[in-house]
């Protein structure tokens, strides 16, 4: 037992990605179908999504409470199904590139947003809500953003992002992000 529970972490932590990684693939897949799919289906299968996340978050929270050691690395994964759960972001494919914290790829993501709006491939409405996601995950991650992103997440920035936004700014509180977490879900079942 060298290890004092570094393997065990490791592992957990390793599990929990797994967790995150499916459900969030699970989404992006949903969101790709959608056209295939009569609107229950949808709804429904949607809906059963949400609630796996908010398990999900409800497990995190009790693993949080009870073990300090693990509460860094599970707050971006909880801020992720915050984020999910809440329908701030919209886009699975950027909350799981926030909650793996990956600023690189979020923008290596925009570049190629900003090349497919250029040639067309790419709707302006649709641009402008993944645009204001990323540059929202970015500023969450401590990245610095350009005077011109500031200037079009402030613009552009819709109530859910702006939401998210106000609760996760301090990310020591957990009990804060879990309570606007509730009641999306909440709102999401009804």
């Amino acid at each position: 037992m060298a290890s004092r529970g570094a393997i065990e972490t490791s592992k957990l932590k390793q599990n929990l990605e797994e967790q995150l990684d499916r459900l969030m693939q699970q989404l992006q897949d949903l969101e790709e179908c959608r056209e295939e799919l009569d609107a229950d289906e949808y709804e429904e299968t949607k809906k059963e999504t949400l609630e796996q996340l908010s398990e999900f978050n409800d497990s995190l929270k009790k693993i949080m409470s009870g073990n300090m050691t693990l509460i860094d690395e599970l707050s971006g994964m909880q801020l992720a199904i915050q984020a999910a759960i809440s329908q701030a972001f919209k886009t699975p494919e950027v909350i799981r590139m926030f909650a793996k914290k990956q600023p690189g790829q979020l923008r290596t993501r925009l570049a190629e947003m900003d090349r497919d709006l250029m040639v067309g491939k790419l709707g302006r409405d649709l641009y402008t809500q993944q645009k204001g996601e990323i540059l929202t995950a970015l500023r969450k991650l401590g990245e610095k953003l350009t005077p011109d992103d500031e200037t079009f997440l402030s613009a552009n920035a819709g109530a859910a992002l702006s939401q998210f936004e106000r609760v996760s700014s301090d990310l020591g509180s957990g009990d804060k992000v879990f309570a606007l977490a509730s009641v999306e879900v909440e709102k999401s079942k009804q």
